[in-house]
């Protein structure tokens, strides 16, 4: 086995058969599970993923709902093994791998017209995220509104405010209430081109599903504002449109400019844990939201075109 860029001797455990011939450390990604490209001496290509042993009932439910997924008729990293290693020091999921190309680099290679039609076969693939039936027991107690009115404080605390929020932050909690409206759904919770992959039959895979959770559907879309719009903007419209069937309800732009509004202040308090290049990457995107929705006096952002 060839363990490259610092891969660690530590899989012979796993390795059914001794199979795999190649293992790469994989860096890309905000996740805090360490994760590996690996190929097995049959051609196979698969994703490791290990975290701390204090994280397994999480990742056990994770892996569980990847399986949910992997019924769905849209390529994705499938399920293939789960347990735990070193001991019981670590948790690990092992998934296929996507081939392909990350969507977010390859979208601008495209002409306006391709990009479009991805953005509706990721619109349709969502939609079909949303239609898995949530069985009674796992319906939450409770809706995030009061979890978005704790963080948008910690925001008006903190030392990065934006000049010119305070409309805003008003906006944010006159309408806070019209958010989880909607019934709840199985979330990917990172729906976006960061986390797609163009495949080589130019069809979208889909991977990184460690922030799911059941939730708001409309709060699946507020990333497509944060990192969706300075990537591909035709993308982003037809996602949209696909979704909903080319027929966009009002009060989904109603629902979403809360979303969106929250997301553009709490992202930079958040990313003050990451350092000064982070917090203004986000003040940039948050400067940018408040262009394109008027500083929020209006519910769809100007680059919505039907």
């Amino acid at each position: 086995m060839v363990l490259e860029n610092g891969g660690e001797a530590v899989f012979e455990e796993l390795q059914k058969s001794g199979k795999w011939k190649r293992v790469v450390p994989i860096q890309k990604g905000w996740s805090d599970d360490r994760k590996y490209y690996i190929e097995t001496a049959d051609e196979q290509k698969l994703l490791l993923r290990t975290s701390d042993i204090k994280y397994y009932e999480q990742k056990k439910k994770e892996f569980d709902i990847i399986k949910k997924y992997s019924a769905l008729s849209f390529e994705m990293s499938e399920p293939v093994d789960f347990g735990t290693l070193h001991s019981r020091q670590n948790v690990y999921m092992l998934l296929t791998w996507v081939d392909g190309d990350d969507l977010e680099l390859a979208l601008s290679k495209l002409d306006r017209d391709e990009q479009y039609r991805l953005g509706r076969e990721a619109g349709e693939i969502l939609r079909e995220i949303h239609s898995l039936q949530i069985p009674a027991d796992e319906f939450p107690a409770q809706t995030k509104i009061a979890r978005k009115v704790a963080l948008l404080q910690k925001y008006m605390e903190s030392e990065h405010r934006i000049q010119g929020d305070e409309a805003v932050i008003k906006f944010i909690n006159q309408n806070i209430h019209k958010i989880w409206s909607k019934p709840p759904v199985y979330q990917h919770g990172d729906f976006h081109p960061g986390n797609l992959i163009l495949t080589p039959e130019n069809k979208i895979g889909v991977i990184d599903f460690n922030r799911w959770e059941i939730g708001d559907p409309y709060e699946e879309f507020y990333k497509l504002e944060s990192f969706g719009t300075d990537v591909s903007i035709p993308y982003c419209i037809g996602q949209i449109d696909a979704y909903f069937d080319n027929d966009v309800p009002a009060d989904f732009w109603d629902i979403l400019a809360v979303y969106v509004a929250h997301a553009a202040l709490y992202s930079i308090k958040w990313a003050e844990g990451f350092g000064q290049t982070e917090i203004e990457n986000m003040v940039r995107i948050c400067n940018k939201s408040f262009a394109h929705y008027n500083n929020f006096e209006k519910s769809v952002p100007n680059w919505y075109k039907k």
